[in-house]
């Protein structure tokens, strides 16, 4: 099985790769300047992925965006994700969630949210397997007539680990002291 490198977004030149993604594997036409609006303002939050056989084309890739949400919550915003149906249950698309939504915790990201057809079911499996939920339907919500659920994932605060330990490949748990009654009783 050939391996995959991701990377994150460059530039003008990685566009038409997302577009001809985008195009082939969603039922959603967007325009030129729909890429642009997420690729430019927030380029650090969308990746592609290479098949590591010498190839420049890319087989997945993942659009995201980042910005404050009725004035209370830092949201993420997965905009478009596209895997070519010949590179799919490879886990691509899990791993180009993962690096976006890590960015995106990385910045404080609260919360990530994104909406997918209602009866896409690999689509929802897959985002429900990463820990997003159901949050509401959106009828008729594509140009297509198609309802969409909206997903949402909670983020957990971001905490890097100090530069002395950032190499150490591990997880701590803190655990609140328990008291019982007896403990009270023998502190008297």
């Amino acid at each position: 099985m050939v391996a995959i490198i991701y990377r994150q977004y460059t530039g003008e030149p990685d566009l038409p790769h997302i577009i001809s993604l985008v195009e082939h594997e969603l039922s959603e036409p967007y325009v030129i300047y729909t890429y642009r609006y997420f690729l430019n303002q927030w380029p650090h939050l969308s990746f592609l992925a290479y098949p590591d056989d010498g190839s420049n084309v890319p087989v997945g890739c993942i659009v995201c965006k980042q910005s404050p949400h009725r004035e209370s919550r830092n949201r993420g915003y997965i905009a478009m994700l596209s895997v070519h149906k010949n590179w799919r249950k490879r886990g691509i698309a899990t791993s180009l969630i993962r690096q976006s939504v890590e960015k995106m915790k990385q910045d404080g990201v609260q919360e990530v949210v994104l909406e997918t057809e209602f009866d896409n079911a690999a689509a929802l499996a897959l985002y429900e397997s990463l820990g997003f939920i159901r949050e509401k339907r959106l009828f008729r919500f594509y140009l297509n007539g198609k309802d969409a659920f909206r997903l949402t994932l909670s983020v957990a605060p971001y905490y890097p680990l100090p530069p002395c330990h950032a190499d150490l490949n591990y997880r701590a748990i803190y655990i609140a002291p328990t008291y019982s009654d007896s403990d009270d009783e023998s502190s008297k």
